[in-house]
Parts: C-alpha cells; structure tokens; sequence
C-alpha cells in the first residue's frame, strides 16, 4: 500500500514516514501543500493542515476534486468546526495530534476497507425525478446533474437505497464515515443541509425525530 505523508515538520514526518515503512507500507513525503498536489496518486494520504504554501482543507478539496483517494486528516486543529470543513471537503477521517502509531494503523486500514468495499450499483437508483448512479459516482434531478462532495454524495446514496424508510443517525454514520471517533453527529446535519440546498427542496430529506432521516419516496 502506498501512503502520501503531507507534513512539513521534520520532527513529526521523519518517525512517522519510518513508523509505516516498519509495517510494509511504501510511504512518500510531501513538505508542502503544491508538492502534495504535484505527487502520483497514492492509495492513502495523511493530510496536515498547516502547511506553509496552501491550506491544507484546500489541498484536500482539491484532491478530492480530481480522486476517490481516502484522506486521513492529520493534525493539532481539533476543534469541532475544523473537523466539520474537513469532513464536508471530503476527508474520510480526522486525527488529531499527538496521536499512536497503532491507531492510525488502525484507521489506515479502517478506511481502505471501507472504499474497496463499497458495492457498485448496476442500475442506477431511482426515486422520481432523483437519480443517483453509485457506479459513475453521479447524482441528477430532473436531468440536471448536482454538484456534490464525495460525502454528501455518499450520503444521498444511502438514503436513496431504501427511499421512505427512516435511517438512524447510528447507521449512517457508520455506513457513510464508519466512525466511532467522531463523537457528535452534527456533521451528518452540516451534509444533510447542503443536500437540502442542492436538491432545492428541503422536503426532499425528511427528518425522522429521535431516529434519523428519511428520502422522501416518490
């Protein structure tokens, strides 16, 4: 497996670059957000956000722009709004430091399983006029494509699998972050809310009280 290392500190990136060469990982280093941008496609990249050319949440946007690559956000910035951005620009988990080596192992792994996993629909999903492609990764209303982040589009695909059913806030989060590290749920209401905004609807995602939320069904 190859790792992208996007960490301008010496003293963090040296023993964390040898930590994974250790467990077999083949892992390369970029100092800067523009090296990060200008390397080849790895299979994870461990992404921090203070970099001295380019925000990190923009190297992160703009590599989800480009590549379904699983981004592991990798720093000191815990704040809750933090971790929000970075989830809605499409990172896949969120460290903060100082962390272990046996943990971000842990979620290394954790969320490459998870991406080849991912079942590819063969028919498109259907509700109405919604249509979510999960093979071509694509969302249309009425013929017109949405413009969405990976997440919110993962999310969107969740819900259209069962349209009318209610999903908890527990299942979702596991089927669409696989998270037990990120204890509050307000993310889910940060992409529910910009689903909302997209599909230029909000009665389009219902919410369930005390459950979840539900796709209105046709």
């Amino acid at each position: 497996m190859r790792i992208l290392v996007v960490e301008d500190e010496d003293a963090i990136a040296e023993p964390l670059v040898e930590g994974l060469s250790r467990e077999g990982f083949a892992v390369e280093r970029a100092a800067t957000g523009g090296a990060a941008l200008e390397a080849a496609t790895p299979d994870v990249v461990l992404l921090d956000l203070r970099l001295p050319d380019v925000d990190g949440l923009d190297v992160c946007r703009r590599l989800r722009e480009r590549s379904d690559v699983p981004i592991i956000v990798v720093t000191a910035r815990g704040e809750e709004t933090d971790r929000v951005v970075g989830l809605e620009l499409g990172a896949d988990d969120y460290v903060v430091k100082p962390f272990g080596l046996r943990e971000l192992i842990a979620r290394i792994r954790a969320v490459t399983r998870r991406t080849a996993a991912r079942p590819a629909a063969v028919e498109p999903l259907r509700v109405g006029p919604l249509e979510v492609d999960e093979r071509a990764r694509r969302a249309a209303l009425d013929g017109r494509e949405l413009e969405l982040t990976q997440k919110e589009f993962d999310l969107l695909a969740a819900l259209a699998r069962d349209p009318g059913a209610a999903i908890s806030r527990r299942r979702l989060l596991e089927e669409v972050w696989d998270t037990t590290w990120y204890g509050s749920a307000k993310t889910i209401d940060v992409h529910v809310a910009a689903l909302r905004r997209k599909l230029g609807d909000p009665g389009w995602i219902e919410t369930v009280r005390g459950v979840g939320f539900r796709l209105r069904a046709a």
